[in-house]
């Protein structure tokens, strides 16, 4: 049924405004009727940050913000779902229009600025769902006009623990101006030692919620170097590689909606992302997992992210151009993969072609 709907409706969606198209695809899912999963290759398990994903593609934050539709995603076929990113108070963010669609290219620029119905709504709606099951992830943020931003995920851990199975600190989207600002030297030593104490104060009544941090494509590898000690010495349970790019690719096809402010997302970010993602691996020894994301529109760029070092990947606009058929492909793919090298699971191609990767040219 979803297949029909889906298969009607995109092309519908194409002609709306980027926006509207993503409020109405939310709204399906409010209300399309979604067959409960299949169960998934056994070979597609993954355990991560001590949580045990069915399968290892998920779709990423910024899809479903106020956590509306997570069992509808998850009844699709993702082995978790990221919803936000969520503020502590309702925002409306930037201006519209701020979604703009990059077809040729098959890329996104967004730069929403965290709208939000704020942490109290969201708060609710995971509530009212938390006997299903499932792996969700709450990304958190801060609010734009914040006096103490550190502040603002704190209380969200305090306040989303006993409902979220991991959380992700959203310090690296482009367009809360300053926010990128957070993964700088003392004020991200100062961010990741208040939110791990926060998560360690919070295991006491919810038991153990894993916080991870989200990091830009856009960091120089020196910056990348301080931000990986920083995580380690701090004992963060995992970061994700990473969010938009604020870099223009001098061969985008759309070189004019491409001078739209704000981060790059979909098939643009694939190269740059993923080289990100080897570099972090590498940097990070084993330390904890990585969450890979960034232009991944198959079962080879999805393999390609955990060959780069990435246990688990997330998806998000690449299904504006591929739809929700991408995600059963990339777990076929990968399933397959695994009974043609003949392993047992995903764990022995993590980080497989990590060091070859960061001796490369620098993608353009």
């Amino acid at each position: 049924m979803i297949g029909l709907f889906e298969a009607l409706s995109r092309p519908l969606l194409r002609q709306l405004d980027a926006e509207d198209a993503h409020g109405l695809a939310i709204l399906g899912l409010r209300f399309a009727p979604i067959l409960p999963r299949a169960r998934d290759d056994a070979s597609l398990a993954v355990r991560a940050f001590g949580l045990n994903f069915p399968n290892p593609v998920g779709m990423a934050a910024g899809f479903d913000k106020h956590g509306e539709v997570p069992d509808a995603l998850l009844r699709l076929g993702f082995g978790f779902v990221e919803v936000g990113t969520v503020t502590p108070l309702p925002q409306p963010g930037n201006p519209r229009p701020r979604l703009f669609r990059l077809p040729p290219d098959e890329g996104v620029i967004n730069r929403l600025g965290f709208n939000s119905e704020g942490a109290k709504a969201v708060l609710r709606r995971l509530a009212a769902r938390a006997d299903r099951g499932g792996i969700i992830g709450v990304n958190v943020g801060a609010n734009k006009d914040s006096a103490d931003r550190i502040d603002d995920y704190v209380r969200q851990i305090e306040m989303f623990a006993p409902v979220a199975s991991y959380f992700t600190c959203n310090i690296s989207s482009p367009n809360t101006p300053g926010l990128r600002d957070l993964q700088q030297g003392s004020v991200f030593d100062e961010l990741t030692a208040r939110v791990v104490e926060a998560r360690e104060r919070v295991s006491l009544k919810a038991g153990a919620t894993p916080v991870l941090i989200k990091i830009a494509p856009d960091l120089t590898l020196n910056q990348l170097d301080e931000v990986v000690a920083i995580a380690r010495r701090r004992k963060v349970d995992g970061m994700i590689v990473g969010n938009t790019t604020v870099l223009r690719p001098g061969w985008l096809k759309d070189q004019e909606t491409a001078k739209e402010t704000g981060g790059l997302s979909g098939r643009p970010l694939f190269a740059l992302s993923t080289r990100m993602l080897a570099e972090t691996y590498v940097r990070v020894e084993s330390a904890f997992p990585l969450i890979g994301t960034g232009g991944i529109e198959s079962g080879e760029t999805a393999l390609a992210k955990i060959r780069a070092g990435a246990c688990l990947v997330q998806v998000y606009s690449s299904l504006v151009f591929h739809g929700l058929a991408m995600i059963g492909e990339i777990k076929s793919f990968l399933a397959d993969e695994m009974r043609r090298v003949g392993h047992a699971g995903l764990d022995d191609l993590v980080g497989a072609d990590a060091a070859a990767m960061t001796a490369e040219e620098w993608p353009e």
